[in-house]
Order: C-alpha cells, then sequence, then structure tokens
C-alpha cells in the first residue's frame, strides 16, 4: 500500500484474541492505536477537518482550535501540519507530557488550563478559554468534537463496518466514552446492521456523561465533566462505571501478558471482566481498545505516579484477566 499522507494510514482491521477472559466465548480487542497518530482519534479527526473543509469552513492557511486530553490533540496536529494549517490544542494537568510533547514536535501550539470545572473536571474550563479565544480571534475554527457530527459519522463509517466486516456476528460490543463520538458512531452502525449487537457503554466513576455524580478523574481518554452535545445517554444497552484505580490494575495484569494498552482500554476490559458472568456461553464480544500504553508509561505504569494518586493498593496486580493472551 502506497499512500501520499501519513494520516491516511488508518489501521482498522487488526483484532486480537483474549484467551479465556469470558469462560465459553470470543473475545476480541480491536487494537486502533497501530496508526500514525497512535489512537482511534486519527478517525475523528481527518472526518472533521475534512467536513470543515467541504463546508468552506477552512481555507487554506486556516487556524483550527480543539479542547483534547491527549489523543484528539496529537491526531489534530498531525492532520492540521499535512494540510498546511496552523493548530491550538487547548489541555489539562491529566494530559500526559509525552502527549503535550508529541504535539508540540507537529507544530502545535499547546495550552493548558489548570482550574477544575465546576463539576470538578477541566472540559468546562477549557471550553471557556476556547470561547475567549474565538470571540478575540475570530479567524480561529473550532472543530468542536463534543457536538459535531463528523465525530461519530467516522466512527459509524469506519470502525462499526470495520468490526461486523471482520467479526460478522457480535452478541456484545462493549465502547469506551469520552466525547461518545465512537460510541455513538457504532450505535448508529449497529442498530441498522446488527440490531440483536447488546452495545455496553464503558465510562469512568466521577464522570457526568451518562448522568452520574461527579468527581475528580486522572486518566485521560474516558469521561467528562460536561455532557457531550452528540452523546444520547438512554441509546446504549448497559451502562458500566469502572474506578480509576481498577483500570490502572486491568491495564498491569494485561502488561505482564505482553499486551500493553492505555488507560481507557484497561476500564474496558474491566467492564467486560466484570459483565462475564453474564454473557451467554458460545458468545462473540469485541472490545475496543482506543490506544496503546506508551502515552502511559509515566502515569499508569509508573509505581510512584500510581502510589500516590490511588494508594498502594492499586500496585496489586490481580486474577482478573484469566488466561487472556496466553
Amino acid at each position: 500500500m502506497i499512500l501520499d499522507h501519513a494520516y491516511e494510514a488508518i489501521t482498522d482491521d487488526i483484532f486480537l484474541r483474549l484467551g479465556d477472559l469470558v469462560p465459553g466465548s470470543e473475545v476480541f480487542l480491536k487494537l486502533e492505536g497501530l496508526n500514525p497518530a497512535g489512537s482511534i482519534k486519527l478517525k475523528a479527526a481527518v472526518s472533521m477537518v475534512e467536513d470543515a473543509e467541504g463546508a468552506g469552513e477552512v481555507l487554506p492557511g486556516g487556524r483550527l482550535i480543539e479542547s483534547s486530553s491527549g489523543s484528539l490533540g496529537i491526531a489534530l496536529a498531525l492532520v492540521a501540519t499535512a494540510k498546511g494549517y496552523s493548530f491550538t490544542c487547548v489541555t489539562d494537568p491529566n494530559t500526559s507530557p509525552q502527549s503535550t510533547a508529541l504535539m508540540r514536535a507537529l507544530g502545535a501550539e499547546v495550552v493548558q488550563v489548570s482550574h477544575r470545572d465546576a463539576n470538578g473536571g477541566f472540559l468546562g474550563t477549557r471550553i471557556a478559554y476556547i470561547r475567549e479565544r474565538l470571540a478575540a480571534e475570530p479567524d480561529l475554527v473550532w472543530l468542536n468534537q463534543y457536538a459535531n457530527p463528523a465525530n461519530p459519522r467516522a466512527h459509524e463509517t469506519h470502525t462499526a463496518t470495520a468490526i461486523l466486516s471482520e467479526i460478522a456476528r457480535v452478541d456484545h460490543l462493549f465502547v469506551g466514552a469520552g466525547t461518545s463520538g465512537t460510541l455513538m458512531g457504532c450505535l448508529a452502525h449497529f442498530r441498522k446492521h446488527s440490531p440483536a449487537t447488546k452495545i455496553i457503554a464503558v465510562d469512568s466513576e466521577g464522570s457526568v456523561t451518562f448522568g452520574h455524580p461527579a468527581g475528580p478523574r486522572h486518566i485521560p481518554g474516558l469521561g467528562t465533566s460536561r455532557r457531550p452535545e452528540i452523546c444520547h445517554p438512554q441509546a446504549p444497552d448497559k451502562i458500566i462505571l469502572v474506578p480509576e484505580a481498577e483500570a490502572v490494575r486491568t491495564c498491569r495484569s494485561f502488561a505482564r501478558r505482553g499486551i500493553f494498552v492505555g488507560g481507557s482500554t484497561g476500564s474496558v476490559l474491566a467492564a467486560v471482566a466484570r459483565m462475564a458472568p453474564d454473557i451467554p456461553e458460545n458468545s462473540r464480544v469485541v472490545a475496543l481498545s482506543p490506544d496503546l500504553g506508551d502515552r502511559y508509561a509515566q502515569t499508569v505504569y509508573n509505581d510512584d505516579w500510581v502510589a500516590r494518586t490511588f494508594g498502594p493498593e492499586a500496585l496489586s496486580v490481580g486474577e482478573l484477566v484469566g488466561q487472556a493472551g496466553r
């Protein structure tokens, strides 16, 4: 395969079989981190930029701005620089230094807000900053992943289609919810083409996306402190909230088996393990892995950070995943 641009190298057909995570059933982990931007967010980034171009909102040499805790910022930085746009990413203290460095290496301006919003997160603060910049700089274009229909459309067109193309029959699909773009896009496609599939949304404790109590969160990726406009909270068949400490233990357990995944994937796999007793034998389960573990080396996989953030008990690696990956 020969491509003209790095952002065209979207991998959408790589699945890892996970042994005995759900006894008597097949579990497939869809690996989304094997592209030049390192995450599932590359699809949303390309979709939103191309949609803005098609609408005439972004002209040659244009200036883009977006709020991101890391992965979308990296993806947009990659797409923007390749297309000749400037890009500003508004982040917060939960964004890893490695993600910030990657964005800057790709030519992006990175602004970090530091004050928590009314729900204890940073999303409201990030968006307030963007609105201030838009008022002062009218040539800036905010892609607004939280309300942009091009975000879920990317996953309806690509992610969900790829799952059914490769796996064919899917009984349970586990999807982490951040902006909920991936979740809503998969829901739209599966409701049309595989209505029997149970869609399970995975969220972090402390997130308000599905109407649960707000609380501080430390791992970027899942959860919000303000419900995104594209989210329809009643749409999934089930919602599972995972404490971040449980996600950390799951990540570290899988790493011991040679499966190096990011924090969001840890939450998704923890949700699969929780629900395993209720999944009938001979089921086919798909779980989405938004990114790999490299960007979490100094947080999720760092003993000092984990003990300081969640307590020493979060360092324990239990038997959660059984023989998965062996």
